[in-house]
């Protein structure tokens, strides 16, 4: 019955590609009939295959700057979606990718199921948002009464009857019920199991790859192996890599974007993988785990989900330099069993997401 249903596919915005655009991607391949409805679609910034898909986009995709400065228009998303209405259409079910605010549009009667991402974190979680992004004092003050009606706004959509709620890990969950006070189901998002394998040996390096941004916490991971000289690769672009740099030491090396079909080597060769970030989930540490390597992760959100402490990997609870240089002088990563790595990354393949999913859009269908 879901294969064959007429579904609409929802995705914030597209202009950049990372984790959401993936999972994006894999709704796509179960569903390749489905139109797409987001915020605005950047062709050329956009992995290719996207210009086969069917995407429909609002007025803002016609704004100036739009594609490379989406955040300067945050206080229109809500607005957008709000205005798009899905109600009276062909479709049996609308099935919503969401971080922001596509999960506002109007469905009618018309089930919406929405993997939920995340709250819209600039929306509730304000304060720290601002300070990531080193917003001045005055634009904090100034924007807080629009921050205020776009909560609301946000809590009253996520009302609807027909709405219903997928967390992608323990803490979104959490989230789901503190914010909007609504129940959801954990569907852990996928990760291409098969595209990694162990290797036979590993190098001395500890490894992170990322978008090089501030609440990344790359800057924990430089400052921690600066101090213990150990050898650091980061793969990965971004707005903090000229900072980073300036903060690297001898032992530090950046590889810039790194090609997806050298990346399983580059993992499997890692002696653990360092996850310094509070992640709402985080595909890369299963990816460096179906490699077989063990990780090193902020006690925090997604990776309580992912890294089994003394199994597949090791926490550090203080986001600190001290703290993470504490576990990489303790931590034994060569005692790891790298087939157990791979074990706990298969609980999270494409095909276990595929079944869950397709049970819940049966579920609603049905």
């Amino acid at each position: 019955m879901a294969e064959t249903a007429k579904i609409a596919l929802l995705h914030d915005w597209l202009n950049q590609h990372g984790g959401a655009e993936r999972v994006l991607e894999l709704l796509h391949t179960f569903f390749p009939a489905a139109p797409v409805y987001s915020s605005m679609y950047w062709r050329g910034g956009m992995p290719p295959a996207y210009r086969t898909w069917d995407i429909r986009t609002t007025w803002m995709d016609r704004l100036p700057g739009v594609y490379r400065h989406h955040q300067w228009y945050f206080v229109f998303y809500a607005l957008a979606f709000a205005q798009m209405d899905l109600g009276d259409s062909e479709f049996d079910l609308v099935l919503s990718n969401k971080s922001g605010f596509c999960h506002g549009v109007r469905t009618g009667k018309t089930s919406h199921l929405c993997y939920c991402l995340a709250p819209t974190r600039y929306v509730w979680e304000y304060e720290r948002y601002a300070a990531r992004e080193n917003l001045s004092p005055v634009v904090r003050i100034a924007l807080k009464p629009l921050i205020s009606k776009l909560r609301r706004w946000d809590y009253q959509v996520a009302q609807r009857s027909t709405l219903h709620f997928i967390a992608i890990s323990k803490e979104i969950q959490a989230r789901i019920q503190r914010y909007y006070h609504r129940d959801s189901k954990i569907i852990y998002p996928p990760v291409d199991v098969a595209a990694y394998q162990p290797a036979k040996q590993h190098e001395d390096y500890y490894l992170i790859v990322s978008r090089l941004i501030p609440y990344k916490r790359i800057d924990l991971a430089v400052q921690a192996c600066n101090r213990l000289g150990l050898p650091l690769r980061i793969a990965g672009a971004g707005r903090d890599r000229a900072a980073l740099e300036a903060m690297a030491g001898p032992t530090v090396t950046f590889l810039g974007r790194v090609p997806d079909e050298d990346l399983p080597g580059l993992l499997s060769r890692c002696k653990a993988f360092i996850f310094p970030g509070h992640e709402d989930f985080g595909i890369a540490p299963l990816e460096a785990q179906a490699s077989g390597r063990p990780v090193i992760a902020y006690k925090a959100g997604g990776a309580l989900d992912t890294v089994v402490e003394g199994e597949t990997g090791t926490f550090f609870s203080d986001a600190t330099v001290d703290a993470l240089s504490e576990a990489l002088e303790s931590f034994a990563a060569d005692a790891v069993d790298p087939q157990a790595c791979r074990k706990n990354a298969e609980r999270f393949s494409v095909e276990n997401f595929r079944a869950a999913l397709l049970a819940e859009v049966t579920r609603l269908l049905g």
